[in-house]
């Protein structure tokens, strides 16, 4: 039996119980599990923890952010152990409810299509499960690597008579349904680093699909925004009012500002609760000119300056800006060198003694440490970053690239990004 198949069916004989279980006992069970899944699954706690340290407008304490990070873990879990609950369950009003559904369903009966816009709140199949009660339509959805996994929650989505569509065809199938009278559903919180719009999303950069109101300016349907929130035993769900295209206006203006109300509503409904939101996925990956290693993509970067070698290295660190030249960059400079150039930074530490280097910061998910001081690694990686990268190891990853003759520029260019982007095998380094 091959890996996927034993997997598939791993965990719908794991989660048969779940199936019969009341919704307050499988959020109580989530919570639970999801407390032991903080502190076991390291990579997806330092996203989630680096995530809410860099969402400014939250203003979170270092307890909030540690305190919402298990509460969103506890959030994943719970909404894992209801997929058996949902594949069973046959009426769902007694679980989902729609605080204000009057406007939405009399725009359905005047046969007008609609497009629904969320996040990845509470649990997001609640959303399309709720609607397709009332209303037919379709809804965006990225298929997993499992298969078999995958056609079971389809299963579980679709039926109530809704159809999930690819977003290679989403374009395509979205026109086609928002003008037969169906709504569209999108869950418009993913990072997009290459669609050339961003918005402050809660007080920090995100790159962001602006589809939604691209399809609403071209098909002349209002979107609507739709909120949801876990209660006990089940879900509410809360519409916006409709967010309509002005087609008298440039669609280059009217999708900012269609997207810029979606937006502003889903962080206004994540500020109600931090903790029912996905924080682990990379909500503000930056797009970065260069193909960069995957190891080395980060949104949040920390570079550690020396006190001796910093002449040095200070004449190359434009390379290392070229190479993220997007990233929430932090710099740590000694203070004898406030008054040298300077590459641009989000921000700028000046530190008189080396242990000033260990800042207590939760944002930072990679740190170039180029001091000689070896405590910097076990502090910043037991916090958030993924890796503490020193010139040592750049210069080793480099070095089968690197000619006899080259710069710190060259090592840096060659460590951090794939051949053919910024340099070329077999060229000549700088």
């Amino acid at each position: 039996m091959d890996k996927e198949k034993l997997h598939y069916y791993l965990i719908r004989a794991v989660t048969v119980p779940f199936r019969f279980l009341p919704y307050s006992w499988l959020q109580s069970i989530g919570r639970a599990l999801g407390a032991i899944a903080y502190y076991f699954m390291r990579d997806y706690r330092k996203r989630a923890l680096s995530n809410l340290a860099l969402a400014n407008d939250l203003a979170l304490s270092r307890a909030d952010v540690i305190r919402y990070a298990k509460k969103s873990f506890q959030n994943l879990a719970i909404n894992c152990l209801e997929y058996p609950k949902f594949a069973r369950e046959s009426d769902f009003s007694r679980v989902i409810q729609c605080e204000n559904p009057e406007t939405a369903d009399a725009l359905y009966k005047q046969g007008k299509g609609i497009i629904f816009f969320c996040g990845h709140q509470s649990n997001w199949e609640a959303l399309f499960l709720d609607g397709t009660t009332r209303m037919h339509g379709i809804a965006i959805g990225k298929p997993i690597k499992n298969k078999r996994l995958y056609h079971w929650i389809l299963s579980i989505r679709e039926k109530n008579g809704g159809k999930i569509i690819s977003p290679r065809n989403a374009l395509k199938e979205g026109l086609r349904a928002l003008r037969k009278g169906s709504f569209l559903g999108i869950v418009g919180d993913q990072a997009m680093p290459d669609s050339g719009y961003s918005f402050p999303f809660l007080g920090r950069r995100a790159w962001t699909s602006t589809a939604p109101a691209l399809i609403a300016y071209k098909t002349e349907c209002p979107m609507i925004f739709a909120a949801t929130r876990r209660v006990p035993g089940g879900y509410r769900i809360r519409y916006s009012d409709p967010i309509w295209p002005d087609t008298s206006q440039p669609m280059e203006q009217e999708v900012v500002r269609m997207m810029d109300k979606a937006l502003t509503l889903l962080q206004e409904s994540i500020q109600c609760a931090p903790g029912e939101w996905l924080w682990q996925h990379n909500r503000w990956k930056q797009q970065t000119t260069y193909n960069l290693y995957k190891r080395f993509r980060q949104d949040c970067i920390c570079i550690i300056l020396p006190e001796e070698g910093f002449d040095a290295l200070q004449p190359h660190l434009h390379t290392l800006k070229a190479i993220y030249p997007l990233v929430f960059l932090c710099l740590l400079i000694p203070e004898t060198h406030r008054t040298a150039p300077m590459i641009e930074a989000d921000e700028v530490v000046y530190y008189r003694h080396i242990e000033e280097t260990l800042l207590d910061d939760l944002r930072f998910k990679l740190v170039f440490n180029f001091t000689n001081y070896k405590k910097v690694y076990r502090h910043y990686e037991r916090l958030s970053a993924f890796e503490v990268v020193d010139l040592p190891t750049l210069r080793a990853l480099a070095a089968q690239h690197l000619p006899e003759r080259h710069t710190l520029s060259d090592v840096f260019e060659r460590a951090l990004c794939r051949p053919g982007s910024i340099w070329h095998k077999g060229e000549h380094a700088g």
